[in-house]
This record gives structure tokens, sequence and C-alpha cells, in this order.
């Protein structure tokens, strides 16, 4: 069984560290007892008799910890010292009767000692009941504490899990209203198989995004291959107009990134690069690893960034702040999203992350 495992399951736990505690007073008692005298024969099996009575006490305090425990603190600081120190006289009295079943010639002290001695040796099991006692409250607490600390940060998982899910999902209504308004003109138009077309091809497209879960990530040429469904869509609207460059080197195919990244970024250089040019223009998507990182970035040679700064003040609405917030809520400060300007005009949209790879099975 792994560490993992052990620390999750409480009952393991428990029995785990009440052998190992009990195992470790028997050892430092018997030696304690080698040093100031000779124990008697057969003291080795009374010993470990000794632990098991004191483990049986320890679960009745722990029992009665367990019922006081929601009480208040005066009462459970009651319930501890006054139970530690009852649990001690019992055990103390045991062991006495004990000893002298198991060592009938042997003596503990003088006669008239006998009194002392007991009243010491019940405040020595005091002590080691109290010391129990405090471990099982401090681990306890501890254990409390570990619990409350996952379910908080299970509750930001899942609400990080959601806020990414529906940034993820609004991509496909925002996509899909410009599709399905450009197969509407196709149409009306009569170009009914350009239409018929790219009612294909939007199928392949959305049944790749809607069988992707938000939360995988996928590989950058699984990226490249859903960027491509995506602009043959767009090729049918723009023909020659649109002229596309993908450079994907194979050491970047396997690293990993968020799934439809980059679509917002070149359906963002469409509608500003290419809808609005008459001869159209071009689109370029590349990736790179540069210093431990993936550099991914969409590049096209429209007005620039210049004309598009009243537009795109808040960040290009639906496309460009819902990838600031993906990358904001997946990888913190490990990213980078930047803007600047492609030469001799144009956008270059430039974005970095961790370099990830799939973990080998």
């Amino acid at each position: 069984m792994r560490t993992s495992d052990l620390l999750q399951n409480k009952k393991i736990l428990f029995w785990a560290l009440q052998a190992a505690g009990w195992s470790g007073w028997g050892v430092s008692y018997y030696l304690g007892i080698m040093v100031w005298s000779k124990p008697p024969e057969g003291y080795e099996f009374y010993l470990p008799l000794v632990s098991v009575i004191g483990i049986g006490f320890t679960l009745l305090l722990r029992s009665l910890y367990q019922r006081t425990w929601h009480m208040a603190l005066p009462w459970r600081g009651v319930a501890l010292l006054g139970g530690s120190y009852l649990a001690a006289l019992a055990w103390m009295g045991l062991r006495a009767t004990l000893f002298q079943q198991m060592f009938p010639d042997e003596q503990l002290g003088k006669p008239d000692m006998a009194w002392y001695n007991y009243f010491s040796g019940t405040v020595s099991a005091f002590w080691v009941m109290l010391v129990w006692s405090v471990l099982y409250f401090g681990i306890k607490y501890y254990l409390l504490v570990q619990a409350d600390k996952e379910r908080l940060l299970t509750a930001m998982s899942m609400a990080q899990q959601a806020q990414l899910k529906m940034l993820r999902y609004q991509l496909n209504p925002h996509f899909l209203f410009n599709t399905l308004n450009a197969i509407s003109t196709l149409i009306l138009e009569q170009e009914t198989q350009l239409a018929n077309t790219m009612v294909g091809r939007l199928s392949r497209f959305l049944r790749y995004s809607l069988e992707n879960d938000p939360m995988e990530k996928v590989t950058v040429a699984e990226e490249f291959e859903a960027l491509r469904l995506y602009l043959d869509i767009e090729k049918v609207r723009f023909g020659e107009r649109l002229q596309l460059h993908f450079d994907l080197p194979p050491q970047a195919r396997e690293a990993l990134m968020p799934s439809l990244l980059l679509q917002p970024l070149v359906e963002n250089s469409i509608k500003y690069a290419i809808a609005t040019a008459v001869k159209g223009g071009s689109i370029g998507v590349s990736a790179a690893l540069e210093n431990g990182e993936l550099v991914l970035a969409v590049a096209d040679d429209g007005p620039g960034l210049d004309m598009r700064v009243g537009r795109n003040a808040k960040g290009g609405g639906v496309g460009l702040g819902n990838i600031r917030d993906r990358l904001s809520a997946l990888y913190g400060e490990g990213q980078s999203f930047r803007l600047g300007a492609t030469e001799p005009h144009g956008l270059t949209t430039t974005i970095r992350i961790p370099l990830e790879y799939k973990e080998a099975r």
C-alpha cells in the first residue's frame, strides 16, 4: 500500500500509529529497566501484555474523546486530563497485578514503600496516557485541517473547471453564428454546392469540438488539425482571397496546449485582415520550442494593430478576452499573451506557455 493511501485511510493510519507508538514505548521501557537493574526472566513477555492492556485503555479514551469532541473546549480539557488520569490508575493497577502473578518472587521495592511505588508508577503511566491523548487530539485536528484544505482546493478546482468550460463553450455559439450566416447567404445566392460543402465541413469541426473535453489538453498537432478543419470552412467563403501558412516543426508536434486556443485568433484575423480587404490576405500559424516554453503565434498581413485599437480596446470581446482568461486560469503567471506588429503591416499574436508532454504509460 502506498503512503498516500495509508494517510487517506484513517483506520489503517490509527492502528499503524498505535503499533509504532506502543512498540516504541515498550522498547524504551525495556532498555531503561536493563540500565537500572536486571529484568526478571520472562520480562520480554510481560511488556507486550502491558502494552496490549495500554492499547485497550487508549481505545476507551478514544471513545470518550469522540463523545466529547463537539462539547465546549473546557469540557474537552476535563475529559483529556480526567480520562488520562483514570486510565493511568486502572492501567497501573492491572500492571501491578500482572507483575505479581508472573513474577511472584520479585518485590516492587520494600513493603512499606509499596504505596509510594504505586503512586510514582501511576504518575509515569499518567504521562504516557496524557502524551497519547495530546497526540490523538493533535493528529485529529491536523487531519481535519487537511480535510478542510482538500475540500477548499476541490471547490476551487471545480469552480476553475466550470469557468474554463464556460469560456471554452463560448466559442462554439460565436463561431456557429458566423458560419450559419455565411451558409444562409450562400443559399440565398443559390450557391447550393458550396453551401452543402460548408455544412459538411462545419459538422466535422463541431464533432471535433464537442468530442474533446474542454479540461483536457491536446497536442499541437491536434490543434493544428482542428484549425485546418475550421479554415476549410472559411476557404469556402473566401476562396483564393484566403492564403494559409502553417509552420509546425516535428519537435513541437507532441507538446500539449489547451484545445481550440488558437481558433479565436484565426477568426479575429479573418474578420479584420481578410474580410475587409478586397484582395484578401494571408494568415500564418506557427509553433516553436524556446527555453522550456511552447511559443504559439498567429500572424496576418491586415491593416495592423493601429487600425484595431478602437475596436479591440477591451481585448477583442469574446475572442481575445476569452484566451486571456483561459491562459490565466490554466497557467497563472507562467504564461504570456502579446499583440505585436507584423512587418511590413499586420498583427502578430504570440502566446507563451510552459512546455508539457503527455505522460508515458
